[in-house]
């Protein structure tokens, strides 16, 4: 396992198997990660604890990640994520 790095990566994405694999490898890099498995889920996480990254499918049943990528980019303190 790598060094702690002391940043979080949001993963989201509506297919729970590919959540996994990307936040095991995350995780295993050094990263804390957390998961949401679409736009709102990622949204109400997001206004608990801005992440540093965001790893996001752009195509989700709901709210997709292109509508929460809009979304964020109309936030001044989240448009840089």
């Amino acid at each position: 396992m790598a060094q702690k790095l002391n940043r979080t990566v949001l993963v989201v994405d509506d297919e729970a198997d590919v959540r996994v694999f990307l936040a095991v490898a995350l995780e295993e890099a050094g990263f804390d990660v957390v998961t949401a498995a679409d736009g709102y889920d990622a949204m109400e996480k997001i206004k608990q604890h801005p992440p540093d990254l965001i790893s996001l499918d752009l195509v989700m049943p709901g709210k997709s990640g292109v509508m929460l990528h809009r979304e964020l980019q109309k936030h001044r303190n989240w448009s840089r994520i």
